[in-house]
């Protein structure tokens, strides 16, 4: 087994910001070294400067109800456009679970938190991290932190988000089994929701357990 690469075994020659706008495109010209040894020839890629984000799935362990929204996502509407999807059984408007960039100056705790309110209006209780990972690391820098929030969804609903952010977000709760009904039956199509139910389905007994 070949030992394992890292950062120092990346020469960057060359990074060019392609486009600045809303996001951000920077071109790179770098090489890296191989497992067998010696080095890549100079590749050029286009990387999305996305930002990092933060991602909470929501429980209530006394109801053992989860929270979840539904919005428009115009990267789904670009996507359905391929012939990969069946424009009768699928939908642009998804269901996810709250989510949002982290600001400067921001801890991701700090922006699960505000998200929490503004997308939900939902206050959070309790945080217990999941996991960090890459997103779309092919072509994309953004990184999500991924939390699970005790919450009391006891009066939860409505249709909330910011309007200057163009959000229009509505928000219902479903019980934990009906939750996991839905991963099997393929109801949830982006990363961060699935890693989060995933995950919810093998620690949620032991979350009652703590929480409640």
């Amino acid at each position: 087994m070949t030992e394992t690469l890292s950062c120092d075994d990346v020469e960057e020659i060359e990074t060019i910001r392609d486009h600045d706008g809303y996001f951000k495109v920077d071109r790179y010209h770098l090489r890296h070294r191989k497992h067998e040894g010696g080095w890549t020839d100079v590749m050029s890629r286009e990387i999305f400067e996305r930002g990092h984000a933060v991602a909470v799935l929501l429980f209530d362990p006394i109801l053992d109800k989860l929270v979840f929204i539904e919005q428009f996502r115009p990267g789904a509407y670009a996507a359905l456009k391929s012939p990969w999807f069946d424009p009768n059984e699928t939908t642009p408007w998804l269901y996810e679970i709250v989510a949002g960039i982290i600001d400067e100056g921001e801890t991701p705790e700090d922006v699960a938190k505000r998200e929490c309110l503004e997308e939900a209006n939902c206050p959070v209780h309790d945080l217990r991290p999941i996991m960090h990972y890459l997103v779309s690391p092919g072509g994309s820098t953004e990184s999500t932190f991924l939390f699970c929030g005790r919450v009391d969804a006891s009066n939860i609903g409505g249709v909330h988000g910011l309007d200057h952010e163009g959000e229009d977000i509505r928000v219902f709760t479903l019980d934990a089994e009906t939750t996991l009904n839905w991963l099997d039956q393929g109801r949830f199509s982006n990363s961060m929701t699935l890693i989060a139910v995933q995950w919810f389905k093998i620690n949620h007994q032991n979350l009652r357990e703590d929480w409640c």
